[in-house]
């Protein structure tokens, strides 16, 4: 547990939904259950690069299907953890995949949260939880970017034991 933890949505981050069709981003439809999503061409290269950082870990509805067809689709090199979030039990006055959080990720461990979802109630819990907390909101339509990933890597390399010399 020397890397902070990196949760990955899929939807709006990976998985690109609402832009123009007469001017898509850059990327490609992959049919998940007979489902088109359009997964954008950086996605993977990024998530590569994060994973030298990071102990990434899905955290979406997609839960293991994530790994049915996001490593491949990517270029990943193998598939990673998810966070199971039918073991969190959702609140009114909380974000669906809060408790599922906590359980997976403890409360003192780094973690950065990478969303296109976050609402009042994630970032009430990321000023409180007791381990640094990153939430990166991404727009559904452009999904991870290279900014996010220079804000991330920021992040990681302070809370990282390791001397990177």
């Amino acid at each position: 547990m020397d890397r902070p933890l990196l949760l990955i949505d899929v939807d709006g981050v990976i998985s690109l939904f609402g832009f123009d069709p007469a001017r898509p981003p850059a990327g490609a439809l992959q049919l998940v259950d007979g489902i088109a999503h359009f997964l954008s061409a950086a996605a993977g290269e990024h998530l590569r690069q994060l994973g030298a950082e990071f102990e990434l870990a899905w955290c979406s509805g997609w839960e293991e299907k994530a790994n049915e067809y996001l490593p491949l689709a990517l270029g990943l090199p193998r598939a990673i953890p998810y966070v199971t979030l039918s073991a969190g039990t959702p609140t009114v006055s909380a974000n669906w995949k809060l408790a599922a959080i906590d359980a997976y990720a403890g409360h003192d461990r780094a973690l950065a949260w990478i969303d296109d979802a976050h609402d009042d109630s994630c970032v009430r819990w990321a000023a409180t939880r007791p381990g640094p907390t990153l939430l990166i909101a991404t727009e559904p339509a452009i999904g991870l970017t290279a900014e996010h990933v220079a804000e991330l890597v920021a992040w990681a390399a302070q809370r990282s034991p390791v001397d990177r010399g």
